[in-house]
């Protein structure tokens, strides 16, 4: 009888790898419709790590152990390859250089943070602590510096991913804009990581500009989107919040566009 030879994608019990291909031999009718499933399903369980690093010899040895731990990996030489990897690929986390060709690894991470959460750890041969405190800054979750062991990325990889995995089931609703950070579900408001207290009023108004970010609001359309069309009262009351804002912000995001109404300007 004609048979098959497959390779099985399994989980070890005594290994120091995560998993190893073990060749098996299937007959016809044990190569059946189930066992196409299976395969399919263990290869869409492995995540997927984004490399975005110029060092081809980094590259490749990084990329080696990472494929021989299960991942499938993603490469990118430069910080806008990296992007377009990113938008392509929507890796599950993403390892990071800093000193790349054509955009740095800072911006890279900024910008992908304006779109995404996705797990980033920045592995840099930069050790000083101005640069270790500008990742942070750039809200990446882990920073690494070269020379480092790959057993102990490895273990940096599984703990930032265990914790992204966590938070995935508790919803957050969080806007950020340049120095701010609005969570609109505990109504609190953060300028540079310091706490502002604004009223509920000022806040759904600072809410509304951020979130229509380019857009005019006449002070008719404000009245109407906060306060609700049975509002009778003077219009100046949009005025007054408008400047309550702008003072306890300490930063002038909300522009006046005069004989308009007000609005804040789109983020690059």
């Amino acid at each position: 009888m004609k048979s098959y030879s497959v390779f099985e994608f399994r989980r070890p019990e005594k290994s120091g790898r995560r998993y190893f291909f073990s060749k098996v031999t299937l007959t016809p009718s044990k190569l059946h419709l189930g066992m196409v499933h299976y395969y399919l399903e263990v290869q869409t369980m492995a995540k997927t790590i984004l490399i975005i690093e110029d060092e081809e010899a980094i590259q490749s040895v990084v990329k080696a152990f990472l494929e021989d731990e299960g991942y499938n990996v993603v490469l990118a030489s430069d910080g806008l390859e990296g992007m377009e990897k990113f938008h392509e690929h929507r890796p599950d986390l993403i390892l990071l250089d800093l000193m790349l060709p054509k955009m740095n690894g800072f911006s890279v991470c900024e910008s992908i943070r304006k779109e995404s959460q996705v797990p980033i750890i920045m592995l840099t041969a930069l050790d000083d602590d101005a640069s270790q405190m500008k990742g942070f800054d750039a809200l990446a979750d882990d920073y690494i510096t070269k020379p480092f062991s790959m057993p102990l990325v490895v273990k940096h990889i599984e703990a930032v991913l265990r914790r992204a995995e966590q938070g995935a089931g508790v919803e957050t609703n969080i806007l950020r804009y340049k120095d701010l950070t609005l969570d609109t579900d505990s109504f609190t408001v953060l300028v540079k990581d310091e706490s502002v207290s604004l009223t509920i009023r000022e806040f759904e108004i600072l809410k509304l500009l951020v979130e229509n970010q380019g857009r005019v609001f006449t002070r008719e359309s404000l009245l109407d989107s906060i306060w609700g069309y049975d509002y009778f009262g003077d219009e100046k009351i949009v005025n007054t919040h408008i400047k309550n804002i702008r003072k306890k912000l300490g930063v002038d995001y909300i522009e006046t566009i005069r004989g308009a109404g007000y609005k804040i300007e789109k983020e690059n």
